[in-house]
């Protein structure tokens, strides 16, 4: 069944409307700095489906990575995100990124971010840096141990909260981006309080974050559904890479719990990957041992866990001093106590899942999307930072660098559109589906579990054609059951989303006859140069 490109039927006189000059999709990081990029002589509309605090932003641990000490340098920095994205980075957006990191990171400490202090009393006031896998020299920026994102979206947040040209609306659900002329103009948003609402910006912004919540497996909040994806290929922006999911190799691993991230930074500070035997593993596939890429470290796994038979690797700290590492991860250390288990003792059962979406909306330096109108920054995008395999602790830094272009550019672009908001006829108007369906017709969690087990089992660290062919042939069966109905609540909505970007993510894997990266065919396990250039998506 063919994508409509609306998901309800939009019915402009019967409906409110609101008017602004921005419209930002998306409470994270990216969104936030793109708020406060934008000058308070315009008004901003900040719309999040969750709490303002709620994002996988907010759950980063590892921290944000730049070039602060003297020792380290720019080069180096741009090599090792190089060497990560197994040739797919576009070298210029590496090399703007990487020489704006200091400035962003001055920028979060005027706003109030409190990243760890160096204790030698002769560097006071110097921030504390750690290392990564993949990168040469320490230059992980981190807050209270493993919670940095969530301290650095606390200052952020305050520091919207005090502007007084932004709105913020909080559980409001976008049910799909306005265009007009093949321009965007807004969206179609939904919350409890006021319905189903028409927004109308002079620009907007998508910031909605990625697409982990699509795998059984995943360090993702449950916000996490590919909206933003699927919003911007109904409305005609173009997508790419859609096949390059980065799965982060060490997710705590425990029957019947939820899952939940053990940060890179613990391999960094020297924590061992051992198996069911108690064997180090990793020198055996790598030299850089535990510090190696991610995508290297979660096929390592794969393949140890097969060889031992078991569902599980473990990390362990135990070489460490006990008292530094409880300093250090105060927050995986709660974590892992809930399950009796002692980080500093004790060996924690982990295995990859899926951790940061790659692809997306495609956006040039400054967060243009291919559609005019609309303008995009962080885990939505492929700006070209990460290309094949994000290096660690890059992703915040890329939310604020593109969350702050496409604000600026956003905003210019705003100043120079007629002051005199009117509401035009939309694109399209008719193309969607025809009949409403209760909600009680569908069990949203069953096809949301089905989907996220197929994306697991097919679409995971290693895929091949007939594991590819299979999940697109299942997809397209529930394509024509949800894409059959209108829904009238979120959770519909949201269902519709997930089915449309997995889709995307399974053509793309399927196209790509190579091992890059995050992707690994085992059919085609090596890299092929012919397929260097992104495959692209777009609905109209």
């Amino acid at each position: 069944m063919k994508t409509p490109r609306y998901l309800v039927a939009v019915h402009p006189q019967r409906i409110a409307h609101r008017f602004t000059d921005i419209l930002i999709i998306g409470g994270g990081i990216a969104g936030l700095r793109a708020a406060l990029a934008v000058p308070e002589s315009l008004s901003v509309t900040l719309i999040t489906k969750d709490q303002l605090d709620c994002s996988n932003s907010a759950k980063a641990q590892g921290g944000i990575a730049a070039v602060l000490d003297p020792l380290d340098k720019f080069e180096d920095h741009v090599r090792d995100t190089l060497v990560a994205g197994a040739g797919l980075c576009d070298q210029d957006v590496v090399e703007m990124v990487i020489r704006e990191a200091p400035l962003r990171i001055h920028e979060l400490l005027t706003w109030g971010t409190h990243f760890d202090q160096k204790a030698d009393a002769k560097t006071e006031g110097h921030i504390s840096l750690s290392r990564e896998g993949g990168h040469s020299y320490n230059r992980i920026a981190h807050a209270n141990g493993d919670a940095t994102g969530k301290e650095i979206v606390r200052a952020l947040i305050e520091s919207v909260r005090h502007r007084q040209n932004i709105q913020v609306y909080e559980q409001t659900c976008t049910i799909d981006l306005l265009t007009s002329n093949r321009e965007c103009r807004g969206a179609f948003v939904w919350n409890e309080r006021f319905g189903q609402t028409a927004v109308w910006a002079k620009q907007t912004i998508l910031a909605t974050g990625g697409a982990g919540q699509l795998y059984r497996e995943t360090t993702n909040p449950k916000v996490a559904t590919g909206d933003g994806m699927a919003l911007a290929y109904r409305a005609g922006a173009e997508l790419r890479d859609m096949e390059f999911m980065q799965f982060h190799p060490t997710v705590l691993y425990i029957a019947g719990s939820s899952r939940s991230l053990i940060t890179e930074a613990m391999r960094g500070e020297g924590a061992h990957l051992i198996d069911r035997f108690g064997y180090r593993f990793m020198p055996d596939y790598d030299s850089r041992a535990e510090l190696a890429p991610r995508d290297i470290v979660s096929r390592a796994i794969v393949d140890q866990m097969e060889k031992t038979k078991h569902s599980n690797v473990y990390l362990t700290l135990a070489h460490l001093d006990a008292d530094y590492i409880r300093h250090r991860f105060p927050g995986i250390g709660e974590v892992c106590a809930k399950f009796g288990l002692d980080l500093t003792k004790d060996r924690i059962p982990v295995r990859p899942g899926a951790h940061y979406m790659m692809g997306g909306v495609t956006v040039d330096h400054e967060g243009r999307t291919t559609l005019p109108g609309l303008w995009a920054a962080g885990e939505v995008t492929s700006s070209g930072l990460h290309g094949a395999n994000r290096l660690a602790s890059n992703s915040l830094l890329e939310a604020l660098v593109y969350g702050a272009h496409a604000g600026v550019g956003a905003a210019a672009a705003a100043t120079q559109t007629d002051g005199l908001f009117q509401v035009p006829e939309i694109d399209d108007p008719d193309d969607t589906v025809e009949k409403m369906i209760p909600d009680e017709t569908i069990v949203y969690a069953d096809v949301q579990n089905a989907l996220k087990s197929l994306m697991w089992r097919n679409v995971g660290v290693r895929r091949d054609a007939q594991s590819l062919s299979d999940a697109i042939e299942q997809i397209d069966i529930w394509s024509r059951f949800v894409y059959g109905r209108q829904f009238d609540s979120p959770e519909g909505w949201e269902l519709q989303n997930m089915v449309c970007t997995a889709k995307l993510m399974v053509k793309s894997a399927l196209e790509r006859q190579e091992t890059r990266g995050g992707h690994t065919r085992i059919d085609y396990p090596e890299q092929d140069p012919k397929w260097h250039h992104r495959i692209t998506h777009r609905r109209c």
